[in-house]
């Protein structure tokens, strides 16, 4: 019985991992609606809500199951990368509870976690695989040999693609998160209504920021001619800057497959909950996985699994381990 905990960024979650059964017992996310009002994330706002609800969050866990604290066999938690401020609160949290409890401390590398999330729910994709890793943070493209061992084949240089969605989204007056927003709006609109440039980038590598800026230039010059442009055409807007962003990302993905010979795709992060990504991709020729959309964005779960490998497997922390707010793939 692992439990695991996350607080990268936002999210508040806590969940329950059965190793024995190979099933996950319980899993509470509470997202952090402070920061809609600001338009962002707002890291010391984020540490205090992480601080105010971590503990509830365990003892809702565990109460919904009816497990003592004597049953768990060891606490899992995000080292990082994400906020340091927030990190900082689960894992010194994780820690004392390891202690207090006499059990092993496994901190996780959350981008590990979040390829563990594919193993979730069936079905499975068999190792080797690719993966492509996209969210508010990180775009990355993976291949996957095993539940540490992987290899980063391409990531992005400049914005991540969950963060092109956010700041899109507010040019256009949406609200936090914006990613969201502009999923929901372009299932009415055209997606080839408006064109944007496709970024021209070296190998397997993302950049996103030219995408970006030529958005904003272009809703510049529109509303300056018509200053109810975004207003009276925001379904068509969402729909194409969306299929642009999205062109960018799997054109790339498509590179990979074809270069490595593997036919087996994961999807995950928090883009990956994105209706039009899943549509897109259901229509190539692959084996393509990806978890729930709930364990998309950041959550216990995934933390919990990973954190049951990492034990099974022996990789343990210790007490003079601190959290990390940047690092690779495969350093925890």
């Amino acid at each position: 019985m692992v439990l695991g905990i996350e607080t990268s960024c936002d999210e508040t979650s806590v969940a329950l991992w059965d190793g024995f059964k190979g099933r996950l017992l319980s899993n509470i996310t509470l997202s952090q609606e402070i920061h809609k009002l600001s338009g962002g994330v707002i890291p010391e706002r984020a540490s205090r809500s992480h601080e105010e609800n971590i503990l509830p969050l365990v003892e809702s866990v565990l109460r919904r199951v009816d497990l003592p604290l004597s049953d768990l066999c060891g606490i899992a938690c995000t080292q990082g990368p994400g906020l340091f401020g927030s990190l900082a609160v689960g894992f010194m949290f994780a820690k004392g509870l390891s202690w207090a409890l006499g059990l092993p401390f496994i901190p996780v590398n959350h981008l590990e976690a979040h390829v563990a999330s594919l193993f979730l729910d069936p079905p499975y994709p068999p190792y080797p695989f690719l993966c492509l890793l996209a969210s508010g943070g990180h775009s990355l493209l993976l291949r996957v040999e095993g539940p540490f061992r992987m290899e980063i084949l391409g990531r992005s240089l400049d914005d991540a693609v969950g963060e092109a969605f956010d700041k899109t989204a507010k040019m256009m007056g949406l609200p936090y998160p914006g990613g969201v927003e502009i999923d929901k709006f372009s299932r009415g609109g055209d997606p080839h209504a408006y064109s944007f440039p496709s970024p021209r980038v070296d190998a397997l590598n993302y950049s996103f920021s030219g995408l970006k800026t030529a958005f904003l230039y272009f809703l510049e010059k529109k509303i300056k001619a018509m200053p109810k442009f975004v207003e009276e055409n925001l379904e068509d807007l969402c729909a194409s800057i969306q299929e642009a962003l999205l062109a960018h990302l799997l054109s790339k993905l498509e590179e990979a497959v074809e270069g490595e010979k593997i036919y087996h795709v994961g999807l995950v992060g928090g883009v990956a909950a994105n209706h039009r990504l899943r549509e897109l991709l259901s229509e190539r020729p692959w084996a393509v996985y990806s978890p729930a959309p709930m364990y998309c964005t950041d959550n216990g779960a995934m933390v919990a699994l990973a954190g049951h490998w990492k034990q099974r497997e022996g990789i343990l922390g210790s007490w003079e381990d601190i959290p990390f707010a940047r690092s690779k793939i495969g350093s925890s």
